[in-house]
C-alpha cells in the first residue's frame, strides 16, 4: 500500500485552496466589526531589558504587580531571588538578542489591530466576554502564553520563527508551530477553555475527540480569517493528506473500537501530542483524533444551523454531537 501522504499528494492542488481561502476573500463581519473594544498592548520588553541591577528589578516588579504575581510567580520566591535572577537574565547577551529578534518580529500596531479582531469576534459569541489587559514579554523560552481572565502574555520570544538566535527545546514537530502566525490561534484555543465543557468521568476517546473538536471549531470562529493548517498546527500536506484519507482514519477507529475506549494511553495515542500515528499510517501526523473531532463538530453545526457557538461549547455530550452530526465519512480510493 502507498504511504496515504503521497496518495494524496497527487490532489494537494485541489486541497491546498481548503486551506488557504479563508485569508484570500476573508471580509469581517460588519455586525462583528461594530462591537467596540479597546486593547492596547503593553510591551514589557523595553522596561525589562532596561534592568541593569536587582534594585531596577525589583522596582519593575512592583511598577507590574499583577504581571509579577501571575506570570512571574513571584509568591514562590523567596524575597530577594526574583529581583537577582531578572537582573542576571536581563542583561544576558544572547536573551538580549533574541529580545531584539521578538522586538522586530512582533509590531505594536499589528498586534493591536491584530487583538482586536479576535476579541469582538469573541465578544460578538459570548458579549459577557471581559478583554483581558495584554502584556508581551521576552520570558527566555521558559513559557509561552499565560491566559487568565485578568491577565493575558504573549511571550514574543517563542514566535520569533526559524531565525531565532534561540528556540525553544521541543520536538521538532511542535517547534514548527512556534511561529508569529501561529501565536493568535494558540491565545484562541487557551481562552477556548473557558468555554469549553466536557464530563469530567467517564471520559471516553470520542469524548476527548469532540472536546478537542469544539476548541478549533470555536478558534475557526473567532479567528475566520486563519487557514486550518495555523489552527491545528499542521503543514499543508499534513492538511491535504488527512483530508484525502478522512474516511479511511474514520473507518480505522471504528474497526479497532476505540471511539468509547476510556483507556488513557489510547486515547493520547490517537488525540494527543505524536509526531506520527503509524499504526494507522506512517504519514499519518499526531492529534489526528482531534481533527477528526474537528469534524464532527463542523458537520454538527452544518446540521444544525440555529445551534449558536454558546450552545456549542455549552454541550458535554459527545455522543448527541455524534450522533446529530450524521458524520459518516466514506473511504475514497485514490486514482492510479
Amino acid at each position: 500500500m502507498r504511504p496515504w501522504l503521497a496518495v494524496a499528494l497527487s490532489l494537494t492542488m485541489l486541497a491546498l485552496p481548503n486551506c488557504t481561502s479563508k485569508t484570500e476573500k476573508c471580509e469581517l463581519n460588519p455586525e462583528v466589526a461594530k462591537i467596540a473594544v479597546s486593547v492596547q498592548v503593553e510591551r514589557l520588553e523595553k522596561p525589562y531589558f532596561q534592568i541593569k541591577t536587582p534594585a531596577d528589578a525589583e522596582q519593575f516588579i512592583k511598577q507590574h504587580p499583577l504581571f509579577a504575581r501571575q506570570f512571574l510567580q513571584s509568591s514562590q520566591y523567596p524575597p530577594g531571588m526574583l529581583g537577582a535572577t531578572l537582573a542576571r537574565l536581563a542583561t544576558n547577551t544572547e536573551l538580549r538578542k533574541l529580545g531584539y529578534q521578538a522586538d522586530t518580529t512582533f509590531q505594536t500596531d499589528k498586534l493591536n489591530v491584530e487583538l482586536k479582531q479576535l476579541f469582538q469576534h469573541i465578544k460578538y459569541y459570548f458579549p459577557d466576554f471581559q478583554i483581558p489587559p495584554v502584556k508581551t514579554f521576552v520570558s527566555g523560552l521558559s513559557q509561552d502564553l499565560s491566559v487568565s481572565d485578568s491577565l493575558l502574555v504573549i511571550s514574543t520570544d517563542f514566535f520569533i520563527g526559524p531565525k531565532a538566535a534561540w528556540r525553544p527545546k521541543v520536538p521538532q514537530y511542535i517547534l514548527r508551530r512556534y511561529t508569529k502566525p501561529h501565536a493568535l490561534p494558540m491565545v484562541a484555543l487557551s481562552i477556548s477553555s473557558k468555554y469549553n465543557q466536557k464530563q469530567t468521568t467517564n471520559q471516553t476517546m470520542l469524548g476527548e475527540m469532540v472536546q478537542f473538536g469544539k476548541a478549533l471549531y470555536f478558534a475557526e470562529k473567532v479567528l475566520p480569517c486563519t487557514p486550518d493548517s495555523l489552527l491545528i498546527g499542521y503543514t499543508n500536506k499534513e492538511i491535504a493528506g488527512v483530508a484525502f484519507n478522512e474516511g479511511k482514519i474514520w473507518a480505522y477507529f471504528i474497526e479497532k473500537n476505540l471511539l468509547y475506549n476510556t483507556a488513557p494511553f489510547t486515547i493520547q495515542k490517537y488525540v494527543g501530542e505524536r509526531p506520527n500515528i503509524p499504526e494507522i499510517d506512517k504519514t499519518c501526523p499526531g492529534r489526528v483524533g482531534a481533527w477528526v473531532g474537528w469534524q464532527i463538530v463542523r458537520k454538527y453545526m452544518a446540521e444544525h444551523p440555529n445551534v449558536t457557538l454558546k450552545q456549542l461549547m455549552a454541550e458535554k455530550n459527545a455522543q448527541h454531537i455524534l450522533n446529530d452530526s450524521k458524520y459518516r465519512p466514506k473511504p475514497r480510493r485514490a486514482e492510479r
